[in-house]
Parts: C-alpha cells; structure tokens; sequence
C-alpha cells in the first residue's frame, strides 16, 4: 500500500515538472550512457583487439635484448702452454641524465673509479644528452664491486656493472710481435690475434632483461641464446725456443747499438716456424701510446737486400742445371770483372778457385761469374720456386711479398747481382724457407705459424743431390779461414752463409749502414733447424755478418739443439766415449 503511494506521488511530480527538464535530464542521461559505452568499447578493444600491439609496446619500453660477451679462445705454444687469454672483467657505465653532478656524488665515485673528479665531470657534461656512457672500462672484478657498493651507500642513481672480457699474455713482450693484440672490446687488432679472430672470438649469446622507467637493468628475465666460446689456437712456436731467441736478440741489439733485428727459426722436417721474434718490442698488456714502428713483425711484414746468403742459392741452381760441378773452378782474377759500365769486385784476390772456396770466403766475382753462366729464365724460376718473389702460406696480416723482377726485364748486370743478393728483396722468413730447402733435401715445405701433426706434401726444387753438395760447401763457412768462424756450434756440425749488405738511400747504397746476415742450419748431417738472423745498422765498431750475426746464430742453436735432445754429429772421439761411459747417448 506504501509502495503504491510513493509510485503515485512520484508520477504526479514528474507531471508537474516542466517538459523542457525532462529533456534535458534525458540529455544528460544518454551522454553518460554513450561514455560509458565508450569506456566498455575502449576496454573490450585494448584486451582483445590491440591486446598484441600494446604488449609488444610494454615490452619495448621495459624489455630489452641485450648481448652476453662470449669468452675469447686461448692462445697456446705447441707444447700447451698459455700464450694468450681472455679474464672476466666489468666496466663501469653511467645514464648521465640521472647521475647527479654535485661534489658529494662525483667526489666519492671519482675516487673510487681512480679517475680525476675534473675528468670526470667533464665526461658526464658532453656526454649529458646521452642516456649512456663508460666512466671506466676493464676494471678488476673486486674494484667494479666496490664501486657499486659505494654507489649504493651513497645512493648514486644510474650507475651499472657491464661483465667485459680482457686479454692477458703472460709472456709479454715475448710473443708480442707474433700474437698481437686485442682492443678494448676484446677484438684482434694486430698479428694472429686479427688473421685469426673468427675463429678466437666466437659468437656472443643474447638474453632478455627488465628494465626500469630509467632505462637500469633491473633482472634478467631469459636466456635467449647461450654465448658459443671461442675455439683455442694451437701455434707451432715453442715457449722455450722463443725465449731463447728473444734474449740473445736483445742482447745483440743492445751490444751492438743496432736499428733493429729479427730472428726466424723453422723446423726443417716439418715446416713450423718454431721461434719468430724481433727487437725492438713492446708489451701487449701495457698501453700502446707513442711505440712507433715496434708493432711490425719486422721477420714478416719487413724486406731487404739479401747479400751474400744468396750465393748457396745461385750455386745449387748451377749444379742442379749441370752448368757447374762440385769439382769446377772458377777464375777470379785479379779480383774483379766489369758487366758493362759496372764493375764486380772481391775484397782481395783469390784466383783460380773452386766452389766450395767461392762460399767459404764469399767470392762475388765468383758468384757473379757463375750467375751470367745461368739461363735467365731457368735462373728466375729457381728463385721463384724457392718462395721468393711472393707471400708464404703464413697467413700473417700485413706479409710483405718481396720483389723478384721478371727475367725479361733483367740486364746482365742485374743477374751479375742477383747471384750475391742486390736486385732482390725477401723477409726473413722467406729467406729461412730458402734455406730449409736445401736442409730438406731440396724440397720445399710451406711454412706455418700454426702446430702440425704431420709434415705437408712439399714441392721439390732440387735435387737430393745438389743439396747435399750445397749443404757440404757452406760447412766450410764456419771453419777456420772461412766467414763465419763464431756461428761455430760445439759438438755440431753447421752449415751457413754470412752476408753484410750495404743500405739503400735515395742517394744510393750508403757506406755506413749495413745489414748483418746469418743463415744456416744444423746439424748439417742431418739438418733439424733453420735459423736466419737478421740486425739492422749494427753501430758498434763491427757491422759484417760473420761478426755480428753469426755469434747470434751460435748461442740460439747450440741451447735449441740441446734442448730439442737433437743428437750431436760432431763429437770429438774422447768427448764420444766420455759420454757413452755415462750412460748418455751421443
């Protein structure tokens, strides 16, 4: 009964009302009506129509692919013994637009970053339009941790550790010139560390991170790709036969006040380049600022005038052409001969000589004599298929190819002096490849930087026999009376080359700057190894090979050959059973 009189109270109210409210109360109601259906429309349309697009949206702003540094491979001797390696490291990155410029935040993070507090705020100045930049990179685990604890007490905003990897090589300024180095990013920038990078550096992984409304990494939120370590390389170079090439180099240079030097030494049997170093160094972990030209490989990227260690050469080219034997004599009187307008001349006159004593005492007139005796074209193809003239299969960035002319374009002079090593240049390494092909037999081997398990198929350039014969003559280099008396090893039989070669200038060959050369092998019986020396503008009071050079060649092999427990050929009777009544083979 109530209910009924307030519905018929409401009814003769409303009856009451003027009609022009009632309209606008109907107004009003379907505007709130078409908002609410909006709302509800709206809302049904982001859940289910742009549900896609918004998340991806969200997603950009708060999640983010970031990349997972892989490990960098290791670097080995062939024997396994660490050359090179990647240690975990952080580096300190800052947002500038929220890392607060005052003296009571920079002042502590200067301090503890190690850097200057001017330095640092002039970084974060031109930097302070970026939303990143490094304050320090590589730092030591420890330290970076310390620096985010100080960050964190001092509630120093926008701050953030970045895992980093640094290369280290424990042997420094040994194997420098060979491996090289890394930048800061972890990525080969000279020697093998860039011929090789591929293969070290691996693949990075990526995963995905959450970031804040500040662009800080806040967690990982997955793993979308496991980083794939580099691949470990395995160099043919021995740990201790660097050393020991190292440190007699350096003396050498140092006792002789010289430009520079290089020294290659190769394993005859198999082609390995064994040792390969050069002065003056550098140390691949110290910073490389103001070192000049101490980068180069100088053994490979560096060439010359090869001198007298030419004349093996050019005599086994005559032999295995059958224009000479090993019984010939050659005239050289009265000491020198003329090629045209140029005149070919020896120190002293040897007269009728044979052609063991052209090599013993470095005859250039008979050399050169032998040398116009040879085909040009049969002449220039020897050279060219002992390695000269073109790169090696090293596979070293930046490896000089040397000049070898075409015959076509040599005048009769030029062949003259070829034959003692003007007219052409080479490396030290091919030079050391040369004469590994007459220690081998005659056959050529490639040469490599990296460990074989087998010797390669070779190329013949000579014949056994002419080896040997070759082989057998410049065994007299190193007895009395021969050129290189000091590159005598005890206990050894040696056979070698001296050459001491004038510089060229824009005004000619200078007649105070010298190369010194010595290349030889041992033991000569049976040769294992090849060592050519190599020292640039010795300025001491001496400057020829057999001096300067040849002493080199001696201290290096006489400790590599006993250290390699090579068997020696040359032991006098009483030393032979001295030893064998001790229990230790000859």
């Amino acid at each position: 009964m109530a209910r009924r009189e307030k519905r018929a109270k409401r009814q003769k109210q409303a009856e009451a009302l003027p009609k022009a409210y009632v309209g606008r109360r109907r107004v009003v109601l379907s505007i709130f009506m078409l908002a609410l259906s909006g709302l509800v429309w709206r809302a049904v349309d982001q859940q289910i129509f742009e549900r896609d697009f918004l998340q991806s949206e969200g997603n950009h702003r708060y999640l983010d692919r970031v990349k997972v540094p892989a490990h960098r491979g290791a670097i080995t001797d062939r024997n396994g013994m660490v050359l090179a390696m990647s240690t975990p490291v952080d580096s300190i990155a800052a947002n500038p637009r929220l890392l607060r410029p005052d003296a009571n935040t920079l002042a502590p993070l200067a301090k503890a970053l190690d850097v200057g507090l001017d330095d640092l705020r002039r970084k974060l100045a031109r930097y302070s339009h970026k939303h990143f930049v490094y304050l320090k990179r590589r730092m030591p685990p420890d330290a970076a941790r310390q620096v985010m604890e100080l960050a964190r007490e001092h509630h120093i905003g926008g701050l953030q550790a970045i895992r980093e990897y640094r290369r280290f090589y424990p042997d420094g300024e040994t194997f420098a010139h060979v491996i090289g180095f890394t930048d800061m990013d972890d990525v080969g920038r000279e020697g093998l560390e860039l011929a090789f990078n591929d293969q070290l550096s691996g693949k990075p992984g990526l995963k995905r991170v959450l970031r804040d409304g500040r662009r800080q990494v806040v967690a990982d939120v997955e793993s979308l790709h496991m980083p794939q370590p580099g691949k470990n390389l395995a160099l043919s170079l021995d740990q201790r036969l660097q050393y020991i090439a190292y440190r007699e180099l350096k003396a050498a240079i140092s006792r002789n006040n010289a430009r520079s030097g290089s020294v290659v030494m190769l394993d005859v049997k198999t082609g390995e380049v064994l040792a390969m170093v050069n002065q003056p160094g550098y140390n691949p972990n110290a910073p490389r600022q103001r070192i000049d030209g101490r980068l180069r490989n100088r053994a490979i990227t560096d060439v010359f005038e090869p001198g007298s260690t030419m004349k093996p050469l050019t005599i086994a080219v005559a032999l295995d052409l059958g224009i000479i034997r090993e019984d010939s004599v050659i005239d050289t009187s009265p000491g020198y001969f003329k090629v045209g307008r140029h005149q070919v001349k020896d120190h002293n006159n040897l007269g009728i000589v044979d052609i063991r004593t052209i090599i013993k005492k470095s005859s250039n007139v008979g050399a050169g004599r032998i040398a116009l005796s040879l085909p040009s074209k049969k002449f220039h193809d020897y050279l060219a298929a002992l390695g000269f003239g073109k790169r090696t299969s090293s596979g070293f960035p930046g490896e000089a190819a040397g000049q070898l002319r075409p015959a076509a374009n040599w005048a009769r002079i030029d062949q003259a002096t070829l034959s003692f090593g003007y007219g052409i240049s080479v490396s030290v390494l091919q030079l050391a490849q040369a004469y590994a092909t007459l220690a081998n037999d005659g056959v050529r081997l490639p040469v490599t930087l990296l460990r074989r398990d087998q010797a390669p198929e070779g190329r013949r350039v000579f014949s056994s026999k002419t080896a040997a014969a070759v082989r057998s003559m410049m065994e007299s280099v190193v007895t009395p009376g021969g050129t290189a008396v000091r590159a005598a090893v005890p206990g050894y039989r040696v056979a070698g080359k001296t050459g001491t070669v004038k510089k060229a200038g824009k005004g000619g060959y200078s007649q105070r700057k010298y190369l010194s050369l010595f290349a030889g092998m041992a033991p000569a019986s049976d040769p294992r190894l090849v060592v050519v020396v190599m020292i640039d503008e010795p300025r001491g009071r001496q400057y020829y090979g057999g001096l300067v050079a040849a002493p080199v060649f001696s201290a290096i092999m006489d400790d590599a050959l006993r250290l390699l427990n090579v068997r020696p050929d040359n032991l006098a009777p009483q030393q032979a059973v001295r030893l064998a009544g001790g229990g230790v083979q000859p």
